[in-house]
């Protein structure tokens, strides 16, 4: 009987850290979706993953924080004639507790293939009936100290 007990509590445990880790992933694939949307252009792309008061905020090396609404940067992205390629440099850092996570890590960013900056990106989202979306976008961006640049 003990030992039925023990497997349930395993399989339990077993069962919450797939979750969370399918959860991590997620989280990430929405930082990813906005990546890959700036790529594109693709404003519906970014928009699927934000929540709709969704706010950014950059810094750059010596400046003050700037902020705008999600739909200000989107409707930029999808103006943009220049190719964008966004990307983190190294796995991003996922904390995770219920319906709240935050995603942090390092990226580059090239435009028209050229190196513009590099710095940290961090999201907060939430996980709402549709999935995991981005209710803050927060970057750093840096021009020196930048890895491979």
């Amino acid at each position: 009987m003990i030992w039925i007990k023990r497997v349930t509590v395993l399989a339990a445990l077993g069962a919450a850290a797939m979750a969370q880790g399918s959860d991590e992933e997620a989280a990430v694939a929405a930082v990813q979706k906005v990546f890959d949307g700036m790529a594109a252009h693709d404003a519906a792309a970014i928009r699927s993953v934000m929540l709709p008061e969704a706010r950014m905020y950059s810094v750059r090396n010596n400046g003050n924080p700037n902020g705008l609404a999600a739909e200000d940067f989107v409707t930029r992205i999808a103006a943009s004639k220049a190719a964008l390629i966004e990307r983190f440099t190294a796995r991003p850092q996922v904390l995770l507790q219920g319906r709240i996570a935050q995603v942090w890590g390092e990226y580059e960013f090239l435009q028209d293939g050229k190196f513009s900056h590099c710095g940290i990106d961090t999201a907060t989202l939430f996980k709402t009936e549709s999935g995991w979306k981005i209710a803050m976008l927060g970057w750093t961006a840096e021009t020196t100290g930048c890895k491979g640049h």
